[in-house]
């Protein structure tokens, strides 16, 4: 079972969803795992409350990239209270597979610069 897991983390590195610059984006925010070099940038649109749509640019490992394209496709279209409420926990099982310490800030930078970004079109 643990094979599928590994293809698909895998599968959205090689091949990202919402991958690219978000043209007319109203916030942004870029992580940076400043022991690897790893980095992600999401921009948001809002609309209503809700992620009317995200996207994300970076670098990195495999588990970075890949988190970064699993967790915009699980947050698009959702309210944003419920995204500011996504914990560490969510996003591992989001994965599906085991993250050691040393790539744990890897898996979270896409949650880290969401929800930064979501306080952004908060605070204007």
């Amino acid at each position: 079972m643990q094979e599928i897991y590994k293809e698909n983390i895998l599968d959205h590195f090689k091949h990202p969803r919402n991958f690219g610059p978000l043209k007319g984006a109203q916030a942004s925010a870029r992580e940076v795992n400043t022991i690897c070099g790893d980095e992600v940038e999401v921009q948001v649109k809002i609309k209503a409350g809700k992620i009317a749509d995200i996207k994300f640019q970076g670098q990195g490992c495999a588990i970075s990239q890949a988190a970064a394209s699993i967790l915009t496709e699980e947050v698009k279209g959702k309210n944003l209270e419920g995204v500011q409420r996504l914990e560490k926990n969510d996003v591992l099982k989001m994965l599906g597979i085991p993250i050691s310490p040393a790539r744990l800030k890897c898996a979270l930078l896409a949650l880290y610069a969401t929800k930064n970004a979501i306080k952004q079109t908060k605070d204007k």
